[in-house]
């Protein structure tokens, strides 16, 4: 038997990595191993890939030296960052950075880096239709992610670009339908009529690992992912079935949403601005049949809220 190649994957204990982790220890005698990288090699999850059969290794982020140690030996990596750990978009570009110089450094043979559209192409510093946001950006967690693209480029990394999109994970936490005092439910989002291109967060580490099985082929390739194109209206209809009743949709006005007061709403105001603006040309890039070609257990929006009705259960038993 022909020796594994080494898959490490940045974020392996959170959703996206978590997904292409499980997914490729899955799949027995894929000619793939895990190499999970985590700051905290002890946390329960960790843990729990280790007992997969996952090699757990430490590094952090911020300092390329540990990335290095970490890729060692490697064949490919998967990149992602989190913007909402810090908040910092200037972090995020020298996490990049680090991640470009180490996988140069250890000769990675294909990385699939996590990115998104920067979204300064389509609406300019000096358009006023959004706020310009911390100086320089309209989006910041989405216009560092594309800035950083040219990262991987300049450091001669082989290299496929995967733009992901909203999870849809997200209604677990941040966006749920809430009842209201006359015992409605609404679902509030800023997306006016537009339809908002959605995917389970387990399904971009899917797509990821369908990448890699491809070898070298979506090298220097973007590769655009999503799960359903839905609108507002669309995503309430949904909910509704699963909750056994009518729930509602309102389109929050974006600077409702920009006003909201808590930590990053700005840009969340202005990413919705652009995910609804700019609808035709964000869901025209991610074909969700040649998704499906690369992972064909991609979920639809029912599918996944099916596989998390008992989330929404308290909903349910308040009606």
């Amino acid at each position: 038997m022909s020796e594994q190649k080494i898959i490490a994957v940045v974020g392996a204990t959170g959703a996206q990595g978590g997904g292409l982790a499980h997914a490729i220890l899955a799949d027995a005698g894929s000619g793939f191993t895990v190499r999970a990288l985590t700051r905290n090699p002890d946390s329960d999850k960790a843990q729990e890939l280790a007992k997969l059969g996952a090699e757990v290794v430490a590094a952090d982020l911020d300092d390329e030296a540990s990335v290095v140690a970490a890729l060692e030996g490697a064949y490919g990596a998967y990149f992602v960052t989190d913007y909402w750990a810090h908040g910092s978009p200037e972090r995020e570009y020298a996490q990049a950075r680090n991640l470009a110089q180490a996988a140069k450094a250890t000769g990675i043979e294909h990385a699939i880096w996590s990115t998104l559209e920067d979204t300064r192409k389509s609406v300019p510093l000096d358009d006023d239709r959004m706020p310009t946001l911390m100086g320089g950006y309209k989006v910041p967690h989405f216009d560092v992610k594309g800035e950083a693209n040219a990262l991987f480029g300049e450091a001669g990394v082989p290299t496929t670009y995967l733009q992901t999109t909203f999870y849809w994970d997200g209604f677990l936490g941040y966006f749920p339908p809430k009842r209201q005092e006359d015992g409605s439910l609404v679902l509030a989002l800023a997306m006016a009529d537009s339809k908002l291109a959605g995917i389970a967060a387990e399904d971009i580490g899917r797509t990821a690992y369908g990448i890699f099985k491809r070898g070298t082929a979506l090298v220097g390739e973007t590769v655009s992912i999503a799960g359903e194109h839905l609108t507002g209206a669309e995503y309430a209809a949904a909910f509704a079935e699963l909750l056994g009743e009518p729930v509602h949709y309102y389109p929050v006005p974006f600077e409702g949403l920009r006003s909201a007061g808590f930590p990053g709403a700005d840009d969340l105001g202005n990413m919705f601005q652009f995910y609804a603006e700019f609808a035709d040309e964000f869901t025209g890039r991610r074909d969700l049949a040649k998704v499906r070609e690369l992972n064909p257990q991609l979920k639809t929006f029912s599918e996944w809220l099916a596989e998390h009705k008992d989330a929404f259960a308290e909903l349910r038993a308040t009606a």
